[in-house]
């Protein structure tokens, strides 16, 4: 990253946390927890509850939808990953409650979703970010991520569902295509030199294969199995699940938890808030799967995470990695 941008980075986190108002960290940093609602060998409520996104308390259209304050030039967006997880709480909610405003809320971010599904370069669905977004490899408006693409069809699959409009279902199938491609060709695929398949949350080079939004991408492509039967989906899953069996030691520490696989010399920590979702997610994916390496790994993360002496290391890693790579 040039000297400008670092410049410009740690501007807009100072903006952030230090700003008036609600700042886009608002919205993502709420606590990550396990729905123990949610089924697993069916589409019903999401994995994870939401609840804190479904009630949002930052900025929104004049149509009710949310927008991000990412401050300075970024300033007001909307996030295609924020609208679904506003979508999703909203829709666990209403299973619950039968709340018709619920049921509002989740329709508008569906419909939202389905109509600002775009075509990349490549000729694929996507949904992009409408703004530049300062990773070590600045991405440039507008980007596409795996993430988005699998939390969009998470949401629109119980759209359709809930409403039986063969539109929402569609949109999932062209959102699903994504997949099917290498990140060389469009998608947010990418086969690793071992044979391993990864979905990615950045389309960088060389890929991060960043942790949390591979498995949550790999419950989008999950849950369109369910939604549809498609065994490409299912096979394309039972992969995943077998890339992450095979690489979770690679973010093992032995004190914490990787971010993701960054090729640096230091490794990118995960901060707190993200290892305590990748240990939600691990228990999780055991549910989804009975694979015992998940909750082992779990466990294991969560005997780091009650240790001070492993959080204070953990955040001076962190720090290290920001001050030189970022």
């Amino acid at each position: 990253m040039s000297f400008a941008a670092r410049v410009q980075y740690y501007r807009r986190i100072l903006e952030a946390y230090l700003g008036p108002g609600k700042s886009q960290l608002t919205f993502w940093h709420d606590t990550p927890e396990a729905n123990p609602n949610a089924t697993f060998s069916a589409l019903g409520e999401y994995y994870m509850p939401f609840l804190a996104k479904a009630d949002y308390s930052g900025h929104y259209d004049s149509a009710g939808i949310p927008m991000l304050d990412y401050r300075g030039q970024i300033a007001l967006q909307y996030n295609p990953i924020a609208i679904a997880q506003w979508g999703l709480g909203n829709f666990n909610l209403f299973l619950r409650t039968q709340d018709p405003a619920r049921q509002k809320r989740f329709l508008s971010a569906s419909a939202l979703l389905r109509h600002n599904l775009e075509e990349n370069s490549f000729g694929l669905a996507v949904w992009h970010h409408h703004f530049d977004w300062e990773y070590r490899a600045p991405l440039k408006s507008p980007w596409y991520s795996g993430l988005a693409q699998g939390q969009g069809i998470s949401l629109l699959v119980r759209a359709h569902q809930s409403t039986g409009e063969i539109s929402y279902l569609n949109s999932a199938s062209r959102a699903f295509q994504a997949f099917l491609r290498s990140t060389a060709e469009g998608g947010i695929a990418y086969t690793d030199e071992r044979s391993n398949l990864w979905f990615e949350e950045y389309i960088v080079s060389p890929p991060t294969h960043i942790l949390n939004g591979f498995i949550w991408a790999a419950w989008g492509v999950y849950d369109y199995f369910l939604a549809t039967g498609d065994s490409t989906a299912k096979v394309l899953f039972e992969q995943a699940v077998q890339t992450l069996i095979k690489n979770i030691h690679r973010y093992d520490l032995g004190f914490w938890s990787l971010y993701e696989q960054s090729g640096t010399r230091l490794p990118m920590v995960a901060s707190p808030f993200y290892h305590q979702l990748h240990i939600v997610q691990l228990r999780i994916m055991y549910h989804l799967t009975g694979e015992k390496t998940f909750k082992s790994y779990a466990d294991r993360w969560e005997g780091y995470r009650s240790r001070r002496s492993n959080r204070t290391r953990a955040l001076c890693y962190k720090s290290a990695f920001k001050l030189c790579y970022y």
